[in-house]
C-alpha cells in the first residue's frame, strides 16, 4: 500500500494543540511541545537505526517549506546519504571560519526564505528594518552572544513611539535567532521570544499602538461622491467605483485579471496568492459592478483595469491621483472599506460576520463553515446589491434634478 503524503492542512496545523507528534506523511511530523510550541521533525531509518532531524519551528518554517525540506531528506536517503550529515556539510561549507555574526545569519536567513515570500519588497523590508534597528546594536556580534540586554536595547527606544515597527523587528530577530539555533550556532532560550518572556518586560503592543485609520468618507456623503465619479471617463474612475462597490482593497482591484471574473454568474474570485490572508476570496458582483466590467473595451483578457493606452495595470498611486483631481485629497481609496463597514453597521440589519466576510477579514471557524456551504455567499449577494443601490442614490437624485430643470 502506497504511503500517504501531505496529510495535514494549513488549518489543521494552526488549530493543533495536543502535545505530541502528528504525521504529514513521508517521515514529516508536526511536533507540539508541552507548552504548546510547534516545530517540524523528520523521522527516518538509517542502517537499522531510528533517526530524527529537526526542521525548524512553525513560526519560521511553513508547512510548504517543511514538506520541501522533507522531500530533500528523502532524496538524500535514496542516494544512501544521511540527511543530518548532509546538512552539517552544507552549513560547514558556507559558514565563515569564525563564529557567525548576527548580520551573517540575518543575510543567510533572508536568502533561504525569500523564494517563499510573495515579492521582493518583503525581503527588502526585512533588510531595511534589521539594518536600521538591530544591526547597529548587535549586527557584528557573534550570534551566540545576542542576549536579552542586547534585544532590549533595540526594542525599548522604539516600542512606544514606533510600536508596529518594533513588533516586526522583534519577530524578525526571533526568527533569525531560532534559525541560528536549529543550525547549531547558538543554544538556550531565544531572548527575542515574546510569550512568557518579553511580555513581562514590555507592554502589549495593542496597549501602546496608535491606530491610524485610513481617511474615510462618511456614508451619508457617498452617493453624491459616486455621482461625481461617474461623470469622469477615466479608467481610474471606473476602477475606483468598482473598488467601492466590491469593498475590495486597492491592490486586489488594480491587479484584477479577466480570468478571475465570471460575468454570467456575477462572481469575482480572487486567488489566494493575491489576498492579504492568503485565502481565496469570492466577491458577489452587483448589477452595477457587472455593468462597469461589461462596458470596458474588449478583448476581455489579462488585466481588467489597464492604464490609459497600455496593457499594464494602474499604479498604486492612480486612485489617489484621481481623488486629488476631484479635490478630495483628504480621502484614501482604502478608506471606502471603512465607509462600507459603517454603512452595514448603522444602516442595515446584516450581521457583523457577513460584513467581515465581505471585507475578507479573518472570521471564526463557524462562519467559515457556513461560507463553504454557500448560504453566507448567497446572502452576501443581497447585501452587495443593497450597497450598490445606496451608492447610486446620488446619481438618481441628480438625474431627477436635471429633468426637473429641463421642464421649467
Amino acid at each position: 500500500m502506497a504511503r500517504r503524503l501531505n496529510i495535514l492542512t494549513a488549518i489543521a496545523v494552526r488549530n493543533a494543540a495536543k502535545p505530541g507528534l502528528t504525521a504529514d506523511g513521508g517521515g514529516l511530523y508536526l511536533q507540539i511541545g508541552p507548552t504548546g510550541g510547534k516545530s517540524w521533525l523528520f523521522r527516518f531509518m538509517l542502517k537499522g537505526k531510528a533517526r530524527a532531524m529537526g526542521l525548524g519551528p512553525l513560526h519560521t518554517v511553513s508547512l510548504a517549506e517543511a514538506r520541501q525540506a522533507a522531500l530533500e531528506c528523502r532524496k538524500a536517503l535514496l542516494e544512501g546519504k544521511d540527511p543530518i550529515e548532509e546538512r552539517k556539510s552544507r552549513i560547514e561549507a558556507s559558514v565563515p571560519d569564525a563564529q557567525p555574526t548576527f548580520e551573517w545569519c540575518a543575510t543567510a536567513y533572508i536568502k533561504a526564505h525569500a523564494p517563499g515570500w510573495r515579492n521582493k519588497k518583503h525581503a527588502e523590508q526585512w533588510q531595511a528594518t534589521l539594518k536600521t534597528y538591530a544591526q547597529p546594536v548587535f549586527g557584528e556580534r557573534p550570534v551566540d552572544q545576542v542576549d536579552l540586554g542586547a534585544v532590549m536595547r533595540v526594542l525599548e527606544p522604539i516600542w512606544s513611539t514606533k510600536t508596529e515597527t518594533a513588533s516586526r523587528v522583534r519577530g524578525r530577530v526571533e526568527a533569525i535567532l531560532d534559525w541560528a539555533a536549529v543550525r547549531g550556532f547558538r543554544s538556550g532560550d531565544n531572548p527575542a521570544r515574546w510569550r512568557g518572556h518579553l511580555d513581562a518586560l514590555l507592554p502589549a503592543r495593542t496597549r501602546v499602538r496608535k491606530v491610524e485609520h485610513h481617511a474615510a468618507l462618511p456614508y451619508a456623503e457617498l452617493s453624491d461622491f459616486v455621482s461625481a465619479l461617474r461623470d469622469r471617463p477615466a479608467v481610474s474612475a471606473k476602477a475606483l467605483e468598482f473598488l467601492i462597490l466590491t469593498a475590495a482593497r486597492t491592490g486586489e482591484v488594480i491587479r484584477a485579471d479577466w480570468s478571475e471574473i465570471d460575468l454570467e454568474k456575477r462572481i469575482w474570485t480572487i486567488p489566494a496568492e493575491r489576498m492579504k490572508a492568503s485565502r481565496e476570496h469570492r466577491v458577489p458582483l452587483s448589477k452595477r459592478a457587472t455593468a462597469i466590467l461589461s462596458a470596458l473595451p474588449k478583448p476581455r483578457t489579462g488585466i481588467v483595469f489597464n492604464a490609459e493606452q497600455s496593457k499594464s495595470p494602474l499604479s498604486n498611486a492612480a486612485l489617489l491621483a484621481l481623488l486629488k483631481r476631484m479635490e478630495r485629497a483628504d480621502l484614501t481609496a482604502h478608506g471606502f472599506r471603512s465607509t462600507f463597514r459603517d454603512w452595514v453597521a448603522e444602516k442595515t440589519t446584516y450581521p457583523n460576520e457577513m460584513a467581515e466576510m465581505a471585507l475578507a477579514h479573518t472570521v471564526s471557524d463557524r462562519v467559515e463553515a457556513a461560507y463553504r456551504r454557500g448560504d453566507m455567499f448567497e446572502r452576501r449577494k443581497k447585501m452587495m446589491e443593497d450597497w450598490a443601490a445606496f451608492c447610486g442614490k446620488g446619481v438618481q437624485r441628480h438625474e431627477d434634478r436635471r429633468q426637473s430643470e429641463s421642464k421649467k
